[in-house]
């Protein structure tokens, strides 16, 4: 009696275990087709509505800057430096002295120089005085006279080799590092230092030949630098090279740059050019970050509602709608700022995924959520950290 209520009891314990284990398994098999009948779980992305905008037609171009004037100061004469008036990047006037070299022997000279002028006129003046009395002879008169000129000649060349031997700014600008120091001796044509105008400046570039009828004298360009922020400087075309280059096939072309706006440019520095052509262009403008590049092709994802058939979720625990992302081809354009055209595959209004777009296949269910997101712009202004 004893073992048939111990089988019992072994027999109800089994029973309850496959029970419990049979619900367990009904349980995960219920949960199981729920989840299919779900779907995946959507993903979260960002997104942004193509929009029509208006662009500016530019030809885009790089270009170096160059200043209006801009000279290497050098010495004409040998000689040793007995005196600097100028320190390196300072700002000078026109006329003002930099260098002088020793002329203590051409000093000695132009005295000399100028007694025998001073003696020549003396003669010549008691020459002239005689020959209006007509004592002298002409022949006389003719001598003394030409003693004087020579004489006179004789001081203004020492004169002028005096004066090479002070180095003077040609204009006004500001300078250069100095290439000199006193005492030194200096051969004819070493330089001193450089000396840069500080009033204009001007841009020099160069486009394809093809683009040569779209291009003329007073069309503005904007030319921005890696300085200041990258903010832009506008000038104008002031000349356009009347031959082209026959290695490049290249026409050549100068911007003026306003005076007020040349403060962020140095001779020299490269900088992106773009001149602005007179019509604009309506494109159809998505961030660029919708872009997803790969070697088959450029695309975007286009966040759709889900079509009722295609089954899954259709909202979030917390009432969020799902969405379908979409995979489109895309053929790209120019680019402006944070943004890039879309010339085919994309139409106005169509929302595009922005972030987030890596994780994605095409199908795939998406949550949007634009709280921190960041507005494309045109012309961004990123802050220098």
């Amino acid at each position: 009696m004893r073992y048939f209520i111990a089988i019992a009891a072994v027999v109800v314990v089994l029973v309850s275990l496959v029970g419990i284990k049979g619900a367990q398994i009904a349980k995960l098999v219920a949960f199981g087709k729920q989840m299919e009948k779900d779907g995946p779980p959507p993903e979260v992305v960002a997104t942004f509505v193509a929009e029509d905008q208006s662009w500016e037609s530019t030809l885009s171009t790089v270009g170096s800057v160059a200043s209006g004037k801009g000279v290497a100061l050098s010495t004409d004469m040998p000689g040793v430096v007995t005196r600097i008036s100028f320190e390196s990047g300072a700002t000078v006037k026109q006329g003002q002295i930099l260098v002088e070299l020793d002329t203590s022997v051409e000093r000695a000279q132009l005295a000399t120089a100028l007694a025998r002028k001073e003696l020549a006129a003396a003669n010549a003046g008691r020459t002239r005085a005689l020959a209006g009395k007509g004592v002298l002879s002409q022949a006389q008169i003719d001598a003394d006279e030409s003693q004087l000129r020579t004489a006179t000649t004789d001081v203004e060349g020492i004169q002028a080799q005096i004066a090479k031997k002070t180095i003077r700014a040609p204009f006004a600008g500001k300078l250069g590092i100095r290439s000199v120091n006193l005492g030194q001796f200096l051969n004819p044509g070493t330089p001193v230092t450089t000396l840069e105008t500080v009033e204009s400046m001007h841009v020099d570039f160069s486009l394809p030949q093809q683009k040569l009828a779209d291009v003329a004298v007073g069309m503005l360009v904007r030319i921005t630098s890696d300085t200041d922020g990258g903010a832009p400087v506008e000038a104008k075309v002031g000349a356009v090279d009347p031959s082209i280059d026959s290695v490049t096939r290249s026409i050549k072309l100068r911007a003026d740059i306003d005076d007020q706006a040349s403060d962020a440019l140095r001779n020299g520095m490269f900088v992106k050019v773009a001149v602005i052509l007179p019509q604009k262009a309506d494109v159809v403008a998505v961030p660029a970050t919708a872009v997803i590049r790969a070697p088959y092709g450029d695309s975007v994802f286009v966040v759709e509602d889900k079509k009722p058939e295609s089954g899954g979720l259709t909202s979030t625990p917390d009432g969020k709608p799902v969405k379908t992302a979409r995979q489109q081809f895309v053929k790209l354009g120019a680019s402006r700022g944070d943004f890039v055209a879309i010339v085919d595959g994309i139409k106005t209004k169509q929302e595009i995924v922005v972030a987030g777009g890596f994780k994605l296949k095409n199908n795939t269910p998406v949550v949007v959520d634009n709280a921190k997101s960041i507005a494309p712009k045109l012309d961004p202004r990123p802050e220098n950290r």
